[in-house]
């Protein structure tokens, strides 16, 4: 009915150190950088940074003032950033974001109060969904109302 449970469990998670596999870069409040940052999952700059970065998600803190190239999946602006920043994924500029350079995102949000000027692309890397296709005698292009019709008779 009771068991005594085994202290030995190496399953335990301690709460202070990152989980296996995650590379995490605090830049703290009144800390400057200048470098580069390669093979990060997630960036967060809380103070200056002047870097060149490729990161699964960058986060600019409130306090943060950021400058560079970077290339990111996520970006998520609640400070300052001047540079060129490539979002694969979504570019978010929060109520106090600020962001000026080039910029190339796949997905934006601006926040009411956030500001964007610069050089603002669309990223292409989505393709779309009408592909077209060789003007072979197999192929035909049909809508779908036509071809469920055909499957009706």
């Amino acid at each position: 009915m009771f068991e005594k449970k085994n202290d030995n469990d190496n399953s335990k998670i301690d709460v202070f150190r990152p989980s296996k596999g995650s590379a995490k870069v605090v830049i703290g409040n009144g800390v400057s950088l200048t470098g580069e940052i390669k093979k990060a999952d997630e960036v967060q700059i809380d103070g200056e940074a002047d870097v060149t970065m490729k990161t699964d998600n960058l986060v600019v803190g409130a306090t943060g003032h950021c400058k560079g190239n970077i290339e990111t999946h996520n970006a998520d602006i609640w400070g300052t950033f001047d540079g060129d920043i490539k979002a694969s994924g979504t570019l978010t500029i929060q109520e106090q974001g600020k962001i000026s350079g080039a910029i190339e995102y796949q997905n934006i949000q601006i926040k009411l109060g956030g500001k964007l000027s610069g050089d603002i692309k669309l990223s292409d890397k989505v393709q779309s969904i009408k592909k077209e296709t060789n003007n072979n005698s197999d192929v035909t292009n049909i809508s779908m109302q036509d071809a469920l019709k055909k499957d009706e008779k």
